[in-house]
């Protein structure tokens, strides 16, 4: 990660609350949930049973992230 990711990734952090402690961050991206990226900018389509995650939300049978943070780790870091 470089310098100008660091400072995106902590103004990200810096703007929401996260249940889990920024587990995904703290554990240097080797503690991530199950995301997929499909093109929407601020959404990722949810792979994991998440219905109690925050972040989370139902759409028919399918759940979707709203995660800021995970969003830009899939996004930019392609994690």
């Amino acid at each position: 990660m470089d310098e100008k990711q660091k400072k995106e990734m902590d103004e990200i952090l810096g703007g929401i609350e996260c249940p889990k402690d920024f587990k995904c961050y703290k554990s240097g991206f080797k503690e991530l949930c199950k995301a997929q990226d499909f093109g929407l900018e601020s959404f990722l389509v949810c792979l994991e049973d998440n219905k109690k995650c925050k972040f989370s939300y139902a759409v028919g049978s399918r759940y979707f992230c709203q995660c800021p943070l995970r969003s830009y780790i899939i996004k930019k870091l392609k994690k």
